[in-house]
């Protein structure tokens, strides 16, 4: 089988990713989750004109330099005074208060001094001056948020200003991540001979978190068909969205995924593609759970991870954006050219005192070194082909998460 280009295999399991069913939750809960329809305004904000300082609510053509004006009451946030101002009077008013009808103009109390029952206007009102006018901020109808949104912290404060405590937003997509090989132990423990300790697991499913989807980890299956099919199976049972695996997805006689996962019903689309690192992925679907199956180097399998299972999850949250952003950089160091796989080197980030972004591929680009991925900022992207290239020539690279 050829090996399969990036953008296609990519549309591949991206093909039919429809967003999944809408849920009401609380405002609490819907941080980071995705908008599932267009949200308005229930209100106008503010829905009164309402001063932005301390002062006095004042008519500016009363207001003049040195003008005395009767002080009649005072206004509170919350507590609109109840008849309107006439002339010759003022009303103390607090940020926040609802300017009293026949008000044009607040008198900041900086610039007026009291005498008794009367202010002393000590700097000339101007009409409109500190006044809040209604719906400077949004009015009833208006439409603030947009289906496909994720939403922040501060748009959880707009729609709580919108009068909301409930958004209607996507369901999470469900990711089950399953390691594979008898070489494989946990963190803790003593590794025998031959034996490594797993990490792909703890950055694979963080990454699927920090994507919006919830995660099940089924744990290390050992190298036999029959763990390898009841593992695969536990994610069906659990109604997984995505199934991740990790490792055994080469040609090797101890690669049992593949085999695996069309014991278990699933119909296989692809196992190669045309990139480094990350030539032996594998992709396929069992009704409406799809698969993704990682190299188990980890720097393979965490390239692979961030480049498909990252956008199938905002897919399926319905994400507005689900594509990568590709930077613009200039390069740190000369580059050789490339064969005909997609290249994505690890490289730190910095930038020169003119602001341009520059991209350094770090020297050892060997598919095991987790402290190499650790330290790089990027993803240096280089297509098929692509010809020697010189420090200071442009390039692409992709943020890695921070």
């Amino acid at each position: 089988m050829a090996l399969m280009p990036v953008a296609e295999a990519l549309a591949a399991i991206l093909e039919g990713a429809d967003p999944l069913p809408a849920e009401q939750v609380t405002l609490e809960a819907a941080y980071h989750r995705v908008l599932a329809q267009d949200v308005a305004s229930k209100r106008t904000q503010p829905p009164q004109a309402m001063s932005a300082m301390d002062g006095y609510a004042v008519r500016a053509a009363d207001a003049t330099l040195g003008a005395r004006l009767a002080v009649i009451g005072e206004i509170a946030a919350g507590r609109p005074y109840e008849r309107a101002l006439r002339p010759g009077e003022a009303l103390r008013i607090f940020t926040g208060g609802v300017v009293p009808d026949g008000a044009d103009a607040i008198v900041i109390q900086e610039d007026a001094s009291r005498d008794g029952d009367v202010v002393i206007i000590n700097e000339a009102a101007r009409a409109a001056r500190h006044i809040r006018p209604a719906g400077i901020d949004f009015k009833q109808g208006d439409v603030l948020l947009r289906a496909g949104t994720r939403l922040t912290d501060r748009d959880l404060a707009l729609a709580a200003g919108m009068n909301y405590p409930e958004l209607p937003v996507r369901r999470r997509p469900l990711i089950a991540v399953l390691a594979t090989g008898d070489e494989l132990v946990l963190p803790g423990a003593v590794p025998g001979p031959g034996q490594i300790v797993l990490s792909n697991g703890f950055a694979l499913r963080a990454l699927a978190r920090a994507e919006g989807a919830d995660v099940i980890d089924l744990g290390i299956a050992v190298d036999t068909l029959p763990a390898t099919t009841a593992a695969i199976r536990r994610a069906i049972d659990a109604g997984a969205d995505i199934l991740v695996t990790t490792g055994g997805a080469s040609v090797g006689d101890h690669d049992l995924v593949k085999q695996s996962l069309e014991a278990a019903g699933v119909t296989m689309a692809f196992w190669r593609i045309a990139m480094r690192p990350g030539k032996p992925m594998m992709h396929g679907r069992r009704n409406a759970m799809r698969v993704i199956g990682l190299p188990g180097n980890p720097v393979s399998s965490y390239v692979c991870a961030l480049l498909f299972m990252a956008p199938l999850i905002r897919a399926l949250s319905g994400r507005a954006e689900v594509h990568h952003t590709l930077e613009s950089a200039v390069l740190g160091i000369d580059l050789a050219a490339n064969d005909q796989r997609e290249d994505y080197l690890r490289a730190v980030l910095t930038r020169r005192d003119d602001g341009t972004l520059v991209a350094t591929a770090v020297t050892k680009q060997d598919s095991s070194l987790l402290g190499n991925l650790a330290a790089a900022q990027g993803l240096l992207v280089r297509k098929p082909f692509a010809p020697a290239a010189v420090a200071g020539a442009r390039c692409e690279i992709i943020r890695l998460p921070v």
